[in-house]
């Protein structure tokens, strides 16, 4: 009690600091008893929402008091996501909420203008923010002037109107009709007794138009009531009588309260003209498992003129509407393996044929390469329900084509009776096989064919809880690591089997690796949603796609990257990294659920990444990466361009349309003739349902992509010696590269391809080939820490940051090794090596960081960079109980965004007096009044915790 008291009388000291009490104990005004103003928002990732009064329905609206009122803001949680609000002048925050219809609420006084927001990370970017305004007393309103025809509807009729079509029927309704109804939301703010409102008695199915008779225009000024959805389909239309010209068109707002609209009429004073409300929106959704949009209508409400322009606090303008455009639908569906590939469309030069299709192959669900060129595909019978032990129903097969015809004409049997497959790789002497909650090892015997005995569990505590989110997605690394996948809505606890709960790895979003001959499991970068797909390009760096969000990352170690739900392990994260593709594939801001497979056509859920690196195909292709469009029938392909310390991804042009609604490919892999194999799910649902009987059991499809360019090849990369390997490193098609270095590291430690190895790091001129040499010198034991320090000062920065990534590998850095990453940190010019520095840092002791960070911290260049800010201070949390003064320092002298910020909410969190007195001692060292508020906001945020 005693602390307490102390710390609210230091508390009051400090605020002195400000000219303005520009911060106020929300628990303190919480308890006053009378407010002045008062605001309901319903909070979603897609903005706040009022609720009620003048705001009802708008989203992020202007909230508005006078000065001196006290104000109470309360938060409604409209989804199953951690929401909050927070004022970002004053300081104040909400409790977080998570539960639908869980409330939070805020109450300050009103001193000034200022932002309100949301505080989890990722929210206030993707739509999550609002302004509140002082303001002084009321205007009172002109009521206007209705024009000589029925545009009230308070007859109960559609006199002066004429409907085409059948959404108008039984029109217009009133609160008595609703009553007696339960289609959607009832409207509000409606004038009178009637409105129209074509969902509110026969749902979103039927279409029609409704035409006003014509009438004068006799003011400048005219406005009308409208709510509904945001469609093209759904809107309303002012129009010339002489010629039926649209001059004025505008949608609804995705909201039941009906909203003033504001429309200037001066060029058409005189003439007649009349209005068209239309509804076309069937509300039809992209899968045939969900029910129609609940939108999907249009409601109309008192027209009016005015001889001024009329002011509404809750006006809604084409801006804030960003209608969608009509549901596409593909020409086709369920069709044999030989008629999907007639309805596909290709670039010129390209063709595809079915290499294999059921009931040779039936749900593929993952799949890879041999050193032999063969297909060893995971059939994933099992799906969507795992099991009970022993009843497994999945199994993999090998595929091969034996004559060049690019038909998988040899089919056998590896092994069958596993359940939940989700992911396969082929590499020393087995195959590695994902089925929740396992990661298998199955050996294969000298045939090449069979298992050489029964499965091995390597790691178990797998999650599947979400059956379409287990872990997938297997490539053998740079590294020489198995990598994978995992999705959000799966909790995986992994260890090897035995190992307690207390020192297994949480994962449940993002990318993880396994070591194949030290047995070692680690997660790479945590985050993301459902990401199934990942690859690297010619350099080295990882990507991966995900659904649902923006659909793309590079992917850095230890990043934590944007999540579709949750919250990251470390709780003070505070923010994560953003998708790099400059574009999503489906229309709007209004996220995917409404915006698949609209306008572009495109959709959410991405699968089967694959930078192409085959060698044959135009240039054009070589280094973008393609992924197949789930719900939008189609390859998507971005280009990848160097940004900063990373990379940023434009849109292609999509490289394959299926035209099919059943299409699923869910992966493709070039393999060593240059053409491409992409298995294909084929069924009717292309969403996940825990539900068997909404799937399809008996399809399947491999089909084999091919550029004129492309040969037919017969190999064996096993036959090679590791003379001839090594010479593989620098064939132009990946695929070798690939096999050549995992078999050298195989076949372990040989001072003849150390040799070699490092003649070709020394003597050749791509960086690629570069880094090949040095990614195989580090998988068979040739590389030195004395070697990677001098590495560090290699002229390529791609080299450089290899070498800084491989001197972190075991967590063990020299002081020798520390003191060149200092000088990185301070000088190197690179900013993808600064990057690689930050993210080695949080693999070395936070105790021996601080020289690295305090040069990291002084970077300015990289103050807008997509990565590096948040690596920093990814690397600089764990360093802030440790010395919370120096930590301050740090940040106060930091040429990088938000890291005061951080910095004193981590030190506010540890929440001891010591923490009190390190914000308050550092006071007087703040340069700027931004600086000062920003550790008063940290003490306030102290003193007034639980």
């Amino acid at each position: 009690m005693y602390a307490r008291c102390l710390q609210r009388l230091l508390l009051s000291v400090l605020l002195s600091w400000l000219p303005t009490t520009s911060i106020v104990s929300a628990q303190d005004l919480d308890d006053a008893s009378e407010i002045d103003r008062e605001y309901v928002l319903e909070s979603t990732m897609l903005g706040y929402t009022g609720i009620g009064g003048e705001i009802d329905g708008v989203r992020n609206p202007v909230l508005t008091a006078e000065e001196g009122e006290v104000v109470r803001i309360t938060i409604v949680n409209g989804e199953t996501l951690v929401h909050d609000l927070k004022m970002e002048e004053l300081g104040v925050k909400t409790d977080e909420v998570l539960e639908v219809g869980e409330r939070a609420s805020v109450t300050f006084t009103a001193v000034a203008d200022d932002i309100y927001f949301c505080t989890i990370p990722g929210h206030r970017a993707a739509g999550m923010e609002g302004r509140f305004e002082i303001v002084s007393g009321d205007v009172a309103q002109d009521p206007g002037q209705a024009p000589p025809i029925n545009v009230d509807f308070e007859d109960g009729t559609l006199a002066d109107w004429t409907a085409v079509g059948t959404a108008f029927d039984d029109q217009p309704v009133s609160s008595v009709d609703i009553e007696a109804s339960d289609e959607h939301e009832p409207a509000s703010n409606y004038d009178g007794d009637y409105w129209i409102d074509t969902g509110a008695l026969a749902g979103s199915a039927p279409t029609g138009r409704l035409q006003s008779a014509p009438f004068e225009v006799t003011h400048p000024y005219a406005a009308f009531l409208i709510a509904g959805g945001a469609f093209e389909g759904t809107h309303v239309e002012l129009r010339r009588a002489d010629d039926g010209t649209i001059f004025y068109s505008i949608s609804g707002h995705d909201g039941a309260s009906l909203r003033p609209v504001v429309v200037d009429v001066s060029e058409y004073m005189g003439e007649d003209i009349f209005i068209e409300i239309v509804d076309e929106e069937t509300g039809e959704r992209s899968n045939p498992f969900h029910d129609p949009h609940q939108w999907a209508h249009i409601r109309f409400d008192r027209f009016r003129f005015y001889e001024t322009r009329p002011s509404f606090p809750n006006e809604l303008t084409r801006e804030e509407t960003e209608p969608l455009p009509a549901l596409q639908l593909p020409e086709h569906a369920g069709l044999s393996a030989e008629e999907a590939v007639e309805a596909m469309d290709l670039p010129e030069g390209f063709s595809v044929q079915v290499a294999a299709s059921e009931p040779d192959v039936v749900r593929p669900i993952a799949f890879t390469y041999d050193d032999r060129g063969r297909l060893w595909v995971a059939e994933g019978r099992t799906y969507p329900r795992r099991a009970p032990d022993g009843e497994g129903q999945d199994r993999i097969l090998i595929f091969e084509d034996t004559n060049g015809d690019g038909t998988l004409n040899s089919r056998k049997v590896f092994v069958e009776g596993l359940n939940l497959v989700s992911g396969i790789e082929v590499g020393f002497d087995g195959v590695w096989v994902g089925a929740a909650p396992y990661l298998m090892y199955i050996p294969i015997d000298a045939s090449g064919d069979r298992p050489a005995g029964e499965p091995e569990i390597l790691l178990d505590g797998w999650g599947y809880h979400d059956t379409h989110e287990t872990l997938n997605s297997f490539r053998w690394s740079p590294d020489g690591w198995l990598y994978g996948t995992q999705g959000v809505f799966t909790h995986s606890n992994v260890g090897e089997p035995g190992t307690p709960d207390s020192l297994r790895t949480p994962l449940n979003a993002g990318v993880w690796r396994y070591h194949p001959t030290r047995h070692e499991f680690e997660v790479y970068a945590h985050g993301t949603s459902n990401p199934w797909g990942l690859d690297w390009n010619e350099y080295g760096q990882p990507f991966i796609t995900a659904c649902v969000i923006p659909h793309l990352y590079h992917v850095v170690q230890g990043a934590r990257y944007f999540r579709q739900a949750g919250e990251h392990f470390n709780p003070y994260t505070y923010d994560d990294i953003e998708t790099i593709a400059d574009h999503v594939h489906w229309v709007g801001d209004k996220g995917w659920a409404a915006g698949s497979r609209r306008g572009g056509g495109g959709g959410h859920a991405h699968a089967g990444a694959m930078i192409y690196q085959g060698g044959s195909w135009p240039d054009t292709y070589r280094s973008r990466i393609l992924m197949n469009n789930i719900h939008g029938y189609r390859v998507n392909a971005d280009v990848l361009e160097r940004d900063g310390s990373g990379y940023r991804a434009t849109h292609g042009d999509d490289f394959l349309m299926a035209n099919d609604a059943w299409s699923q490919m869910l992966n493709l892999r070039y393999g060593p003739g240059g053409s491409v194999h992409a298995i294909d799910w084929y069924d009717k649902n292309q969403c996940h349902s825990p539900n068997p009987d909404v799937h399809e059991k008996s399809l399947g499809r491999i089909f084999k992509i091919s550029h004129e360019n492309d040969r037919f090849v017969r190999v064996n990369v096993q036959e090679r010696t590791s003379a001839e390997l090594v010479d593989l490193l620098t064939h132009d098609n990946e695929w070798y590269v690939r096999h050549a270095q995992r078999i050298l590291q195989e076949r372990g430690a040989d001072e003849i391809v150390h040799d070699a190895l490092n003649d070709l790091i020394d003597n050749e001129a791509e960086p690629a080939h570069q880094l090949r040499g040095l990614w195989a010198l580090h998988v068979t034991g040739g590389l030195t820490d004395a070697a990677l320090v001098e590495y560090l000062s290699h002229e390529n920065e791609y080299v450089r940051s290899w070498a800084v990534q491989l001197l972190a590998e075991d967590r063990e850095i020299s002081d020798a090794a520390m003191s060149a990453l200092t000088r990185l940190a301070a000088h190197d010019e690179s900013a993808m090596v600064r990057l690689h520095v930050a993210a080695a840092l949080q693999r070395i002791e936070p105790d021996r960081r601080w020289t690295v960070l305090e040069e990291l911290h002084l970077r300015s260049e990289d103050a807008d960079d997509h990565n590096q800010p948040l690596m920093v201070w990814y690397a600089t949390e764990p360093t802030v109980p440790l010395d919370m003064g120096r930590a301050l320092d740090v940040a106060l002298a930091s040429e990088l965004p938000n890291i005061l910020e951080f910095t004193i909410r981590r030190i506010a969190a540890i929440g001891s007096q010591q923490a009190l007195q390190t914000l308050s001692g550092r006071l007087s060292q703040a340069d700027t009044q931004e600086q000062r508020r920003a550790i008063l906001n940290g003490i306030n945020e102290l003193v007034n915790r639980d």
